[in-house]
């Protein structure tokens, strides 16, 4: 589904990558933006084949020759990631950009059985390693890995609001009043930008892969938001990620809230305590990320909506998930006096 397998199987060959053909394509992850697929030779060689997903798509999303920049750039750096072979926009091979990458080893832990079969003690080991996995991103040094000029060094708030309200003005299936007044809100409420760093964008549980031994993050994947920004904001999304027990906004994936893993306060105190951060605003970025997952979530549904073949194996958010992100969004502002 999405490619030319016999063009492609030529491109990577003229890559110089030797395999054992024929290849195969696997339609592999659970994400529903880009589509990830893992290819195999006839010797067990695996790799990892990344295209934007189908169908018509908004300005500046999905973005894998950017992904593949980005990559390439922290081969040099502390960042777990993986290796970048190849990224084609030639189009006697493919209609959109396509990214060949490394296969790395371990487990990503993207389904609650997955989960559910993890020791404590490895729940807790992953916990802790998300947080100082995000610390090594944050401390890239932009000039030196060639990614100043990634993006804007604008006030990055101010950047987010304007760009993640203007997707869902533009893919939004319904008016929700609701969200429509935190946006407001978060508009009103914006700290002063103190900092400039490279920012994941989307980093979360599904988005790494673990060392099956140590529960060490070994690889951090999708950067496909990745920008430069506030730190804060990175971590935001990881708390807006990891519900406790109790709470509604996990959908079909509440892995946070079994036992072993960390709290979402104890996360923010490794994090902070690894990179020296002033916590004021993270509350702020808190709200603001489960505002964007919000937003992200209506236009995975809206996608599948209009092209079900982008649906993943897991399904897409309902309706119902979106508005418990907005309703814990609102709760976590009110607490801040937002």
């Amino acid at each position: 589904m999405g490619l030319d397998t016999e063009a492609v199987t030529g491109w990577i060959a003229g890559l110089g990558i030797d395999f054992t053909g024929p290849l195969s394509f696997d339609r592999i992850g659970l994400g529903q933006s880009n589509l990830t697929y893992l290819v195999r030779d006839q010797d067990g060689n695996r790799w990892v084949l990344r295209r934007p997903p189908l169908g018509h798509l908004l300005a500046s999303a999905h973005d894998v020759a950017r992904e593949a920049r980005i990559l390439s750039a922290l081969e040099s750096t502390d960042v777990p990631s993986p290796r970048v072979f190849g990224l084609t926009e030639d189009p006697a091979v493919t209609e959109v950009p396509l990214l060949l990458m490394e296969f790395v080893d371990g487990e990503v832990v993207d389904r609650m059985p997955l989960a559910e079969a993890l020791s404590e003690d490895r729940r807790r080991a992953i916990g802790i390693s998300l947080a100082q996995t995000l610390a090594k991103i944050h401390a890239v040094d932009l000039e030196q890995a060639g990614l100043d000029d990634l993006a804007s060094h604008k006030p990055y708030a101010a950047r987010q609001l304007k760009r993640w309200g203007g997707q869902w003005e533009q893919s939004k299936t319904r008016e929700c009043p609701d969200l429509d007044d935190l946006t407001r809100r978060l508009i009103a409420a914006q700290p002063a930008h103190t900092e400039t760093t490279l920012v994941h964008g989307d980093f979360h549980l599904r988005n790494v892969i673990t060392s099956a031994e140590s529960g060490e993050v070994v690889a951090a994947l999708d950067w496909e938001l990745c920008t430069l920004g506030d730190p804060l904001a990175d971590v935001g999304s990881l708390l807006a990620y990891w519900p406790a027990a109790g709470e509604d906004t996990g959908g079909d994936f509440p892995a946070s809230a079994l036992p072993g893993f960390p709290s979402r306060e104890e996360i923010s105190r490794i994090y902070l305590e690894a990179t020296g951060r002033d916590p004021a605003a993270l509350k702020f970025w808190h709200t603001l990320g489960l505002w964007k997952i919000a937003v992200i979530a209506e236009g995975v549904m809206r996608r599948a909506r209009d092209e079900p073949q982008n649906a993943a194996e897991s399904g897409t958010p309902t309706v119902e998930r979106i508005d418990a992100l907005v309703a814990k969004a609102r709760e976590i502002a009110d607490q801040a006096g937002i």
